[in-house]
Formats: structure tokens, sequence, C-alpha cells
């Protein structure tokens, strides 16, 4: 990306955000888009300030092309037309090249789910002798008893957990507070973690991140995604995880083992419950195949 480019992109995302106060992810999603944008114009010998429709619509066909869902095309497409309405306003640009174009068409996504046999998996799959080993088996732990969002859990910080309470104190979005409890098996590596490994990272410095790097800093989303990664692939877990499979996990297994769908809402932070209600379709479908597995008229 040209540095004139690179300037107006970062206009554009501090305008944005006074106008409308994003959270950093969804800025840094709308920097990483345009600059993915500014390289395909780059391609084409033309810029983002000349781009026409016909050269948005190349992009998205190649993002389809490389098997970007409804939902990113979506992402992609909002992102630019609040980028070209701001170049508009600015008097940057004459028309609005995304003006015309549709939206895809968003079919309700189930989130994946892993079994609970891959879960015990991938919970024993970090080596817990090390200190960054015992670090991450904490924070899958910890992610799978209460269902955290990953920027949730990598943000963190030492008041926010109550071991003696046996709670975690969570600011989730658009800054709502809500109280999870931990559960035994997650206190107790919480316990080992906090009173081993975390200070052996830190060697003395200060931080007030419960999980930290060996460089004494805060973890990273990045750096918990590419982490759970490695250890799926490490219990033989042969679909791609993310982070987020452990919180559509947790949500979808308190739901097979009974709990109420209202509880399950709160302890997710979902402010609609239709949100939630998006799990009961994959618990269903758990409880189906476990019917016709194990019941005599299955």
């Amino acid at each position: 990306m040209e540095l004139h480019e690179e300037s107006l992109v970062e206009a554009f995302l501090d305008a944005v955000w006074a106008e409308r106060g994003l959270s950093q992810n969804t800025l840094q999603s709308y920097r990483y888009d345009l600059q993915s944008l500014a390289l395909h114009q780059q391609e084409m010998n033309s810029s983002l300030l000349s781009a026409s429709r016909e050269d948005l619509l190349h992009f998205l066909a190649g993002r389809v092309g490389q098997g970007s869902s409804p939902r990113s095309l979506s992402r992609y497409l909002s992102g630019f037309r609040q980028f070209y309405q701001w170049l508009l306003r600015e008097g940057r640009i004459s028309s609005d090249p995304s003006a015309l174009i549709e939206s895809p068409k968003l079919g309700r996504g189930l989130p994946m789910a892993l079994s609970e046999q891959q879960v015990v998996a991938l919970l024993e799959a970090p080596d817990i002798e090390s200190p960054l080993g015992l670090r991450d088996r904490t924070m899958l732990e910890l992610m799978y008893a209460t269902g955290l969002r990953v920027s949730e859990l990598v943000d963190l910080e030492l008041p926010n957990i109550n071991l003696n309470q046996g709670v975690v104190r969570v600011t989730g979005k658009g800054g709502k507070e809500r109280l999870v409890p931990l559960g035994e098996e997650s206190i107790s590596w919480l316990q080992q973690y906090l009173g081993t490994a975390r200070p052996d990272m830190l060697k003395g410095a200060d931080c007030s991140k419960v999980f930290v790097t060996a460089r004494k800093a805060g973890m990273t989303r990045q750096t918990f995604w590419h982490a759970i990664r490695k250890y799926a692939l490490a219990a033989g877990i042969d679909q791609a995880v993310s982070p987020h499979m452990l919180r559509h996990s947790f949500a979808t297994h308190l739901l097979n083992h009974g709990a109420d769908l209202r509880v399950v809402q709160l302890l997710l932070g979902h402010s609609d419950l239709s949100t939630t209600q998006i799990y009961t379709h994959i618990a269903r479908e758990g409880l189906k195949q476990l019917h016709s597995k194990h019941h005599p008229r299955g």
C-alpha cells in the first residue's frame, strides 16, 4: 500500500472510531481488508481512490474463489462502503463504487462444536511440564469451563479472578460485565499456573494481564489462535479448530447435559436469546445421534 493510501486509511479509521466508537478488533479488521483491496488495486495498476464497482466485484469474486464465506464477504463490503462513503463526504471521490453492490445473503450458520472426547484430547495436548505448556493448558481449561470469547480471555486481568469465590468477572461486548463460575477443574489449573508458571515467565516484571508470554507481556488473540491449532493437530483432531470452537463446545455440551437456555445465554454474555438458540440446533442433532446409537429402538 502506498504511503498516501496508508495515511488515508488511518484517517478514515480515526474518523469512524470517533463517529461510531468501534472496537479495536473491528478497526483492525477494516485496516486489513482495505490493505488487501489496496494490494489488489496495485496489481491492477490502479488505486483505492480510483476503484470502480467492477474492481470491487473482481476483488470479492477472488475472495469467493479462495473460499471466503458469505459472512466474510459481507464484512469486506461493510468496511468498503463506510470507507468510500467517508471519501465521498470528504470530497476525495465523486461517486461511491460500492453503492450498487448487494450484500450476500447470510443464512443462519451453525457454529461448529467439538465432541466431548475431542475437547478432552485438546485439553491434554499441552506439555504441562513447561511454563508455556501449563499456561496454555490453563487457558484451554478456562475457556472450556467458562465459554469466554478469546478477546475476553486474553484481556483478563488479575483483579478479574476470584479463586475463593470461584468466579471470573468478564467485560464483554458493549462493555457489559458478567460474572461466570469457574468450576473446580479450571480453579485447580489457575492455582497451578498463577503459583508457578506465571511468576517463572515474568521473572519479577510487572504485568496486570493474567496470561503472559515469555516477553513479559500479555497474550494476543493471534498467539492463542496459533497455539490452539498446534494442540488440535497434536490431539489428532483433523478439522480446523479455532478458539471460538471451545466457546461453541461449552454452550453445546451444557445444553446436551440439560442446562437451561437462559442460563447459557447469561454465561455466554448474549444480549439476545435468539443468538443462544442457534446452539440448541447443534445440541438437538447431537442428542439425535446419541439416541440413534444407544436406544434399543433408535
